[in-house]
C-alpha cells in the first residue's frame, strides 16, 4: 500500500492496528486554510525537518490548538521534493528509533505544499503569496549550517551573493537572497511584522541567518534596487526578528532496517534515495527518541503556541547558554570525536563505538573532565544530566543506526565551534590552565590524520563531504606511514587558521600538544589505537 491522503483514510484501521499514529485532523480542511491564511513556512526539507519540527505542528493539530498546516520550500536540493514528498500527498512516515528497541510509527501529515524555490514557477508564486499575507507569523530554517555563508574564506562575498547584491530582490538566486527577496515582497505591501527563526545546528544561528539577511538588504538599498526603507525595516526588531535557537535530535540517514521494517507493514516505495547533490533521502525518516528545542521569545507577529508542544521559548542569553552548552561541550564535540575516530578505527556505527571502552573513554573526558567546566548552567536543562542522557542513552542507542561518516560531513566548519569556544575559555580563565587539555588536542589531531584518508589499518576510505577538502587534503596526501614527516610544516597552515580552529593553536599553546598527537599516530598501523588507548589510560 502506498502512502497517500486516500491511503491513510480507507485503510485507517490497517495502519492502526499495525502500530501506526495517524493524523486526528481534517488534512483537507488544515490545507484550505493554511492557503488563505499561511501562518509558518519552512525552508530545508530535510530530514530534521520531517522527523522533528513538522511533527511539533501536527502535535499542535491534533490537540486542535492549531488549524493550519506548515509550507515547506526547498533551495538547494529540490530534488527531495519529487522523492519524498509529492509522490506521497507530502506526508512522511516518522519512526522513532526507542532505546528500548521499539519503533514508533507515525504518519505525518502536517506538510500541506512542499514547495521549489525556482523562479519562474507556479511555486515561487505561492511562495511570494504567502510572504505577502500578513497572517504568516514565522519563517523557520534548517537549510544546514553552510547555508548562512555568503563569504568565502577570505572573507569576500561568493560570486553568487555579489551578482545578488547587483542585480537586486527581482533576480537574487542564491538561497538566503531568495529569502531576502521574500521578505521584499511583504514589505513592498504594507511590511508587515515577522520572525525568522534559524533551527540549524550552530552556533548564534540567529545572529548568522541576520547578518546575511542585512547584507542583502543593505547592498539593494545602497544601490537603489529595492523599495526605500527595506535595509531598514530588516534592521527594526519590531518589525523583523531573529531569534536564536538551539534544536538538538540526532536524525541519521534512511536505515534499512527501518525500511524492512515499512515494507513488513506493507508499504510500497520505501527505497531511499540518494539525490544528485548527495542528499540521503527516503519516504521515511529515522530518529532518536530525545529531542530539545529552544527558542529565544521574539515574534513581533505573534507565534503558534509550540510551548504546547514541547518547546521552550526564554530570553537570547539563555538561548545562548543551552546552545553552547550543547553545541561547544555537552553533545557536538563528543559526536565529532566519536565521528573522527569512528571513519579512522573502522566503525560504521556510532553506538558501536560506545562499547569500545577506549572511545567510551575518551568522549567522557572531552564532556565531563575537558568540558562541563566551562559550561554555565543556563537553568532550562541541567548541563550534567544533559551529558549523563548523551553517554549513558543517546549515543549507545543500539537501534539508531547513525554513521561517523555522516558526523564526520563538514568537520572544517564544525572545529571553531565544537572545541575551539572551550580552548578560548581555558585561555581566558584564570582558574583553569589550556595545557590541562589532553583529549580535546588529540582529537584536533585526529582530524589532521583523518584528512589523510587512510585507516588505521593503512586501507584508503572515502573523506565524508567538506566545502575545505579540497584544499585540506592535499597537505595530507604525500604523507605515508612509519616515513619521515615535517609534521610543524604540514600543520603549522591549519592549526594556526583561526577560522578552522577558532584560536591560532600556537598562541593559545596548543600547537605542539596537536603536532605531538598527530606526530603519534602516522608512525605505522595501529598507531591510531595505541595513541588513542594511551591517552585515556594516562587521564
Amino acid at each position: 500500500m502506498k502512502i497517500s491522503n486516500t491511503s491513510i483514510v480507507e485503510h485507517r484501521s490497517s495502519f492502526l492496528a499495525k502500530g501506526y499514529s495517524l493524523p486526528v485532523f481534517n488534512r483537507d480542511v488544515i490545507t484550505d486554510n493554511t492557503a488563505v491564511r499561511p501562518v509558518w513556512i519552512h525552508f530545508g526539507a530535510g530530514n530534521i525537518f520531517r522527523a522533528f519540527i513538522s511533527a511539533l505542528n501536527q502535535n499542535l493539530l491534533n490537540d486542535g490548538l492549531m488549524d493550519t498546516g506548515i509550507v515547506v520550500a526547498e533551495g538547494f536540493d529540490p530534488e527531495i521534493l519529487g522523492i519524498a514528498y509529492r509522490p506521497f500527498d507530502n506526508l512522511a512516515v516518522s519512526v522513532t528509533l526507542c532505546a528500548n528497541g521499539c519503533m514508533e510509527k507515525t504518519i505525518i501529515g502536517s506538510i500541506v505544499n512542499s514547495l521549489s524555490m525556482e523562479r519562474g514557477t507556479t511555486d515561487w508564486q505561492v511562495l511570494a503569496d504567502a510572504f505577502r499575507s500578513a497572517s504568516l507569523q514565522m519563517v523557520s530554517l534548517t537549510i544546514t549550517e553552510k547555508g548562512y555563508n555568503i563569504r568565502n574564506s577570505n572573507g569576500a562575498f561568493f560570486p553568487s551573493v555579489l551578482a545578488d547584491m547587483a542585480n537586486g530582490p527581482a533576480k537574487a538566486e542564491s538561497y538566503i537572497g531568495k529569502i531576502a527577496a521574500l521578505c521584499h515582497e511583504r514589505y513592498a505591501v504594507g511590511a508587515a511584522p515577522i520572525a525568522l527563526v534559524s533551527m540549524d545546528n550552530c552556533s548564534h544561528n540567529g545572529a548568522r541567518l541576520e547578518e546575511a539577511m542585512l547584507a542583502f538588504g543593505d547592498a539593494w538599498e545602497k544601490g537603489g534596487l529595492c523599495k526605500k526603507g527595506f535595509s531598514s525595516y530588516l534592521r527594526d526588531p519590531a518589525c523583523v526578528s531573529f531569534p536564536w535557537s538551539m534544536i538538538d535530535k540526532i536524525t541519521p540517514r534512511p536505515d534499512d532496517s527501518v525500511k524492512a521494517a515499512l515494507i513488513g507493514d506493507g508499504l510500497e516505495n520505501m527505497d531511499p534515495k540518494v539525490t544528485g547533490k548527495r542528499s540521503f533521502v527516503a519516504p521515511f525518516v529515522n530518529a532518536e527518541e530525545s529531542q530539545y528545542l529552544v527558542i529565544e521569545d521574539a515574534f513581533p507577529n505573534g507565534r503558534p503556541p509550540l510551548d504546547k508542544a514541547g518547546v521552550i521559548f526564554t530570553t537570547r542569553d539563555v538561548v545562548d547558554m543551552v546552545e553552547t552548552m550543547k553545541v561547544c561541550t555537552c553533545l557536538n564535540p563528543l559526536h565529532t570525536s566519536l565521528a573522527i575516530l569512528g571513519c579512522l578505527l573502522g566503525y560504521n556505527r556510532i553506538s558501536a563505538e560506545m562499547q569500545d571502552s577506549d572511545l567510551k573513554k575518551l568522549v567522557e573526558i572531552v564532556g565531563y573532565k575537558e568540558g562541563l567546566p566551562v559550561v554555565v548552567d543556563p537553568g532550562v536543562i541541567h548541563p550534567s544530566k544533559f551529558i549523563d542522557e548523551v553517554l549513558s542513552i543517546r549515543l549507545p542507542n543500539p537501534f539508531l543506526q547513525d554513521t561517523p561518516q555522516r558526523i564526520a560531513t563538514d568537520t572544517s566548519q564544525k572545529i571553531a565551534i565544537r572545541f575551539g569556544i572551550t580552548i578560548k575559555k581555558y585561555a581566558a580563565s584564570d582558574k583553569l590552565c589550556v595545557k590541562d587539555l589532553k583529549c580535546i588536542p588529540f582529537v584536533i589531531g585526529a582530524w589532521c590524520r583523518y584528512l589523510m584518508a587512510v585507516d588505521d589499518a593503512g586501507v584508503p576510505f572515502q573523506l565524508s563531504d567538506d566545502p575545505l577538502m579540497d584544499k585540506l587534503a592535499p597537505r595530507f596526501a604525500n604523507i605515508r606511514l612509519g616515513e619521515p614527516c615535517d609534521v610543524h610544516a604540514v600543520l603549522f597552515p591549519v592549526l594556526s587558521d583561526a577560522r578552522i580552529m577558532g584560536v591560532n593553536l600556537y598562541e593559545v599553546g596548543l600547537g605542539d600538544a596537536v603536532e605531538s598527537a598527530f606526530a603519534s599516530m602516522i608512525t605505522g598501523p595501529h598507531a591510531i589505537r595505541d595513541a588513542l588507548h594511551h591517552i585515556v589510560t594516562d587521564i
